[in-house]
């Protein structure tokens, strides 16, 4: 089965699943209280890490997703060092801080390639919209590094539909389709159905990449009163306590039995759901090789039609 398809209108072909590497590298100073890391943890060390991306690779997914903000840029900084001389597809994100003018772009873009030890990033998308920052004035200096050469294809991360529109319109001009738009998705966050993101995605032939396919954790069914996840504020948040804990048991059992019929997990399940989406690449993140392998086992299988709408009308509460 081919599991590759292409991001959006853009000539970059890529797996229908990638790897998140959120909490990948060597955090020093401030950047070691990253969210991702105070959330999640970090992984083991770069062995772990270098075990997560070869066994990824072997599964056919060869696609990373970092940003300049991870880990205070060592994100980008590990992904390059392991992605050296190997046939990877990565995308990052800018800007590496909360203080961002349109005028800082060729410097962020500099950096990251630094960090990347890259002389082109193949998916470069703007981490959040800003009011301050116009956007067809950055999608402008996106266009010219995809005509330098330095961007192979361009995407957003948290826009709205709306957003999306005047990104595509400015780059259009320009001839460079947007390829992309970050946003979370999962069966316990179907926000993107009901604010006219996947919506609009289907309209204007955009991917969405899904990040925190398997809701931070709560849909591996590893979590329950007796079992809390590590990071400190994942412990607090609402799926993993109390009320929001006994809601999504349910799920979690129903994405055991559907797992059962093919002896995947409940997260393989959970993953695919997302992937019989063509529209959708879910990123799921891998601390290490176990976990890379385990998700990349979402790729071979496929849920029947009944399934999906089983898991749509059992999730529909979390379509608010």
């Amino acid at each position: 089965m081919d599991m590759t398809k292409f991001l959006g209108k853009s000539s970059l072909r890529v797996p229908c699943l990638g790897v998140g590497v959120m909490t990948w590298g060597d955090a020093k100073g401030l950047a070691r209280f990253h969210p991702a890391k105070t959330a999640y943890g970090g992984t083991q060390g770069p062995d772990e890490e270098r075990q997560a991306f070869e066994a990824s690779l072997s599964a056919g997914v060869n696609f990373f997703d970092t940003a300049a903000m991870y880990s205070g840029g060592a994100s980008e900084r590990r992904l390059g060092e392991l992605a050296q001389g190997k046939d990877v597809v990565i995308a990052s994100k800018f800007p590496g801080g909360f203080r961002f003018r349109t005028e800082d772009f060729p410097n962020e873009l500099e950096a990251s390639l630094k960090r990347l030890g890259r002389n082109s990033i193949d998916l470069y998308q703007h981490h959040f919209p800003n009011k301050s920052v116009s956007i067809p004035q950055l999608m402008d200096l996106l266009a010219d590094a995809v005509e330098a050469g330095k961007v192979k294809a361009v995407g957003v991360s948290n826009y709205s539909a709306e957003q999306m529109r005047i990104a595509c319109d400015a780059l259009a001009k320009r001839g460079v389709p947007l390829a992309s738009n970050q946003v979370e998705y999962s069966l316990l966050h179907r926000q993107p159905e009901t604010n006219g993101v996947l919506d609009a995605c289907r309209e204007l032939g955009i991917t969405l990449i899904a990040n925190q396919p398997l809701a931070s954790g709560a849909l591996t069914g590893k979590y329950t009163r007796g079992a809390r996840p590590t990071g400190f504020f994942r412990r607090f948040m609402p799926n993993f306590r109390g009320k929001g804990l006994e809601a999504i048991a349910p799920v979690v059992n129903l994405l055991g039995e559907i797992g059962e019929r093919y002896d995947k997990s409940p997260a393989q399940v959970a993953i695919r759901w997302l992937i019989e989406n063509p529209l959708v690449l879910p990123i799921p993140g891998a601390k290490n090789a176990k976990q890379a392998a385990a998700n990349a086992e979402a790729l071979n299988f496929y849920l029947k039609p009944d399934e999906v709408e089983t898991l749509n009308q059992a999730t529909l509460a979390w379509r608010k």
